[in-house]
């Protein structure tokens, strides 16, 4: 065919400068792999590092806020109270939880302003376990989405926590009026919520963010999650004050109820609004055996300040940053670690 061009298939001629531009793109015998390496071309779906994972969720930062109200919007559109449930729902559990446990069991013994105290309690766990529940079945919910775009699949339980996050900001409204109305005053502590805010948050963002792959890959986890968060809420105080249980109970189980995650952030948030938990809280007043005892035995809140505390308050904010700090890493990089998992069939 002469020195321009050369045959390469029936009917088919191939210019010599073609022919050199396809032995420059790749040798004989070179995989894909290295051809694609030669050029900077690297998988769609390879996990980044961890660190350039982490730019790429803050990048999305707007994104998550957007979907997260967008999504708060929408959940209650077809009901007619609409929004007004995010309230409503943790109210009627409290007035469910105060007529079993304030009326039937006397769970309020040992506690001033009892309704006050049940209603941080349900709210404030109330959060955590929604999160936590939101956070089992995100992925596999979200399926549709994670398949069809590419972004960091992180942001998505983020902006479910960001959900609740808004709910129970609007629930607070009525948690205040509530206080108040219960006699407890406006103080300086109440400043103290902002911290106690943010320490729970984190601490929910890393747990949803470790239920989330567990989730995505265990579809009977998640219907193992909520029977499991009602053991939970039994054992974080939510309904009775830890400090008037049994003097029987070992010291040691005393301070694993009071140390565990929930009931930290239930116990800062009580000491943050409610004046009569500072004032009435064990180690309050100088130790006195005798008073102290009347206490175990009358459930007198008064006297219980003059009792040794179990727990002492520094100890809970001790707790809370390191539940926080600690679950939040641990989520993050269990989270990342099956990035290039997530969305598959």
């Amino acid at each position: 065919m002469g020195n321009r061009g050369r045959l390469t298939a029936p009917g088919s001629l191939l210019d010599e400068s073609a022919g050199t531009a396809e032995r420059e793109s790749g040798a004989p015998g070179q995989s894909l792999a290295e051809l694609a390496a030669s050029y900077g071309l690297r998988p769609s779906s390879e996990r980044p590092s961890l660190v350039s994972y982490l730019a790429m969720v803050w990048q999305r930062r707007h994104f998550i806020l957007a979907y997260a109200t967008a999504r708060n919007v929408s959940m209650y559109t077809e009901a007619r109270l609409g929004q007004l449930w995010q309230v409503l729902t943790p109210l009627l559990n409290s007035a469910v939880y105060y007529l079993i446990f304030g009326i039937i069991f006397q769970a309020n013994r040992g506690v001033y302003h009892y309704i006050a105290y049940l209603v941080i309690g349900v709210f404030v766990f109330s959060f955590t376990e929604r999160s936590i529940v939101v956070g089992s079945n995100v992925m596999r919910s979200n399926i549709a989405l994670i398949r069809a775009l590419h972004f960091p699949r992180a942001c998505l339980p983020l902006a479910y926590v960001l959900v609740e996050f808004q709910q129970l900001l609007l629930s607070m409204i009525v948690m205040v009026a509530i206080v108040i109305a219960e006699g407890e005053p406006l103080t300086w502590y109440w400043f103290l919520l902002v911290p106690v805010l943010i320490l729970q948050s984190m601490f929910n963002m890393g747990a949803a963010l470790i239920m989330a792959r567990i989730g995505a890959g265990a579809q009977d986890f998640s219907q193992l999650v909520p029977f499991l968060l009602r053991v939970w809420r039994y054992f974080c105080g939510v309904m009775y004050s830890i400090d008037t249980l049994s003097v029987k109970l070992p010291l040691w189980a005393k301070q694993l109820l009071e140390l565990n995650p929930a009931a930290v952030y239930i116990s800062l948030m009580r000491y943050a609004v409610m004046a009569s938990q500072r004032s009435d809280a064990p180690g309050a007043k100088p130790y006195n055996a005798a008073m102290c005892a009347a206490f175990d035995a009358k459930k007198i809140p008064d006297l219980q300040a003059y009792c040794h505390p179990d727990v002492l308050t520094g100890q809970l904010w001790l707790a809370g940053a390191g539940w926080a700090v600690v679950v939040l890493i641990v989520g993050v990089i269990f989270f990342w670690q099956a990035e290039n998992r997530y969305g598959r069939g």
